[in-house]
């Protein structure tokens, strides 16, 4: 097969595969322990695929699908011993089934993975430290860093106090943490908006180009869309955050995870920038709308019924985690650990 016949085919089999799985639980063991620790999946599967370069450095010789299954294993077993130790424990003060505040943890553990693999290409520490195996773990030792210290300084859930999910240890930061998290997660919005336009305008500056400087005005520059685009939404339009969330920033980094890795970043392939870009973003955007109506539609058949809104906003957290939770990382062991095997020889 070849693209984008290969996408839409793997994509279609691992949605069947991801709403089948999703379909074994009810709501709160989905929303609870099922969610938690599949997001403690995708740190480690950023860093196994961008650092690593899907190729598991103590097994470089071996070809499809033992490949895919040997970084598969790696992934669980490392995120199974994060998910416990680190998150369940220290964060969650081993509270069971784990709350809000842990899961929260979890989930920017990952937009700050994503931030310390790919925008800042693993910088410092790919700067020195060349092996990729303890490159790899570097960079997500030092992802959970700055995920504690982000946490620690910005959310804070005073708001939750008296309520049986509070925990003693949570921090007592500068934001409202819903709000913390939602600008955390457009973060990574974002950074694919800039991806969909393969770097642009940044590459036509060869000084850019170089880490930390690539990393640092990435960064700045994905800070000021995020905060326009909060802005726009949250404090202008009145929206809801959690809904502000699962209708634009959820869909539009579904939508780009299609777009990039799925069709390979091949749909607009004899397209220049900036006018690439655009028509990735607004392929994007369909596809991501489209995906996440799509997933709202299917829901009550696959778990049954979801109220929208709040307090509990059980459509949204579904909704959220069915697919950054569950289909992402799914579409990522599919598309890169796996190579689109058995669809591509």
């Amino acid at each position: 097969m070849k693209q984008p016949v290969l996408g839409i085919a793997a994509s279609a089999v691992v949605m069947a595969i991801a709403i089948g799985f999703i379909s074994l639980f009810d709501l709160p063991t989905f929303n609870g322990w099922v969610s938690f620790v599949a997001l403690c999946f995708i740190p480690m599967s950023i860093v196994a695929g961008i650092t690593w370069g899907a190729t598991p450095p103590f097994a470089p010789g071996l070809r499809q699908p033992a490949r895919g299954l040997v970084l598969l294993v790696t992934t669980a077993v490392v995120a199974l011993l994060v998910a416990y130790l680190i998150i369940h424990q220290v964060i969650g003060e081993d509270r069971v089934p784990p709350g809000p505040i842990p899961t929260h943890y979890a989930i920017i553990a990952v937009v700050w993975t994503f931030w310390m693999a790919i925008m800042m290409g693993g910088w410092p520490v790919t700067a020195v430290v060349k092996p990729s195996l303890p490159a790899g773990l570097g960079v997500l030792v030092v992802s959970y860093l700055v995920t504690y210290a982000v946490f620690r300084v910005f959310f804070n859930y005073d708001f939750l106090q008296g309520t049986p999910v509070y925990l003693a240890s949570a921090p007592r930061g500068m934001y409202m943490a819903i709000l913390a998290l939602v600008f955390c997660v457009t973060h990574v919005a974002a950074m694919f908006l800039v991806l969909l336009f393969d770097l642009w305008p940044f590459t036509s500056s060869p000084g850019v180009m170089k880490q930390p400087v690539l990393g640092i005005v990435w960064t700045l520059t994905t800070l000021v869309i995020v905060s326009i685009a909060m802005y726009v939404g949250v404090s202008a339009m009145g929206m809801d955050p959690m809904v502000f969330l699962t209708r634009v920033t959820v869909p539009f980094i579904f939508g780009s995870i299609m777009v990039l890795n799925m069709f390979q970043n091949s749909l607009f392939a004899s397209m220049t920038q900036p006018a690439k870009g655009m028509a990735n973003t607004v392929t994007a955007i369909v596809l991501g709308v489209g995906l996440a109506m799509l997933y709202g539609r299917l829901g009550p058949a696959v778990i049954g019924p979801l109220v929208s809104g709040p307090p509990s906003y059980d459509y949204e957290i579904w909704l959220a985690n069915a697919l950054l939770g569950i289909t992402f990382p799914l579409l990522v062991f599919e598309a890169v650990y796996f190579d689109f095997w058995p669809f591509k020889r």
